[in-house]
């Protein structure tokens, strides 16, 4: 029996290869770092190379999900975009059914239940996509949490997906330091993607979480943040 091409049947060493290759296709994917602050969390990303006919505003890493809510990811552009629409309908029905912002808890829940999902339907595929999501509890601390195809979700102080993420999580373990301030959150996750992108800041993408607003980084404070990294040692 072809046990990688079922996806509900596991292989005689208890593994589902299906969910095996989805997690392939994140490490392929360009690299994202996360990491939380003291009342802030910063996602970076690497920025796939375009054309010059082609309108960058078309292709997205970081996606909103609501004011104080934002995800990214690595692996397929194209269900990353799936995924982010139905977290998106999601926070819209809470609002309805509660009246209040979901917290990031409970979206990050929502999030790796629909991927785990696909990991037990037959005639479908898991998610191709790891995710970084970011935003504040109930209790308005920052938090971050990763999901992964197989519908795993897990908190994290700071962390990376992607390719060169292994060489990016240990420079984050040796430099991450609890409550950090904004400028040195955005200097550690812009230093931490300086060392993988090879482009340099042209396919750096930076955004900022607070409670109830977020923003990205204009082209001219990355490079002044790259100017800034690359002094130090």
């Amino acid at each position: 029996m072809s046990y990688d091409t079922a996806l509900t049947v596991f292989s005689p060493d208890g593994q589902l290869f299906q969910v095996e290759y989805a997690m392939e296709a994140v490490k392929r994917g360009l690299c994202c770092v996360g990491v939380r602050g003291k009342d802030i969390i910063v996602l970076g990303v690497e920025k796939k190379a375009t054309s010059k006919l082609q309108n960058v505003k078309t292709i997205k890493k970081v996606y909103q999900l609501d004011n104080n809510l934002c995800m990214t990811f690595s692996g397929l552009n194209a269900d990353a975009r799936i995924l982010a629409n139905q977290t998106r309908l999601q926070c819209q029905q809470y609002k309805i059914y509660y009246e209040d912002d979901p917290s990031v808890d409970y979206i990050a829940k929502f999030t790796s239940q629909q991927q785990q999902k696909f990991t037990q339907r037959g005639g479908a595929r898991p998610y191709g996509i790891s995710t970084l999501i970011a935003g504040f509890d109930n209790q308005n601390k920052p938090k971050l949490f990763q999901t992964d195809p197989s519908g795993a979700c897990s908190e994290w102080k700071a962390t990376s997906l992607g390719k060169s993420a292994k060489q990016v999580k240990d420079f984050l373990e040796k430099h991450w330091r609890e409550g950090l301030h904004e400028k040195d959150a955005l200097l550690l996750t812009t230093k931490a993607l300086m060392d993988v992108v090879e482009s340099g800041n042209k396919n750096i993408e930076l955004c900022v979480i607070k409670k109830n607003t977020c923003w990205f980084l204009s082209e001219a404070e990355v490079e002044e943040l790259t100017k800034i990294t690359a002094q130090i040692q």
